[in-house]
């Protein structure tokens, strides 16, 4: 099947939901190139988290992912693929 290379950029507001997206990540490890995350600390004791994960699989599989990471609370996904 052929495969692209994507990047599905994440915001997630809520990170007690951690856990569930690091499953989902590993789920689909064999399929990522690389990760990327970055907490930023906004006012106060909120804090949000930008992730980015670069991908290399069939379509079915990055919108399998990318849909099952936007169903977490808290959590939105994009998905932006190469050519």
């Amino acid at each position: 099947m052929e495969t692209r290379i994507a990047l599905i950029g994440m915001i997630v507001t809520d990170t007690s939901h951690s856990t569930e997206l690091n499953a989902l990540l590993t789920e689909y490890g064999q399929y990522i190139i690389g990760r990327m995350g970055i907490p930023h600390h906004k006012h106060g004791d909120d804090e949000v988290a930008i992730i980015s994960i670069a991908i290399e699989a069939p379509q079915t599989v990055i919108s399998a992912l990318s849909g099952k990471l936007g169903m977490l609370n808290g959590v939105s996904a994009k998905v932006i693929y190469a050519g």
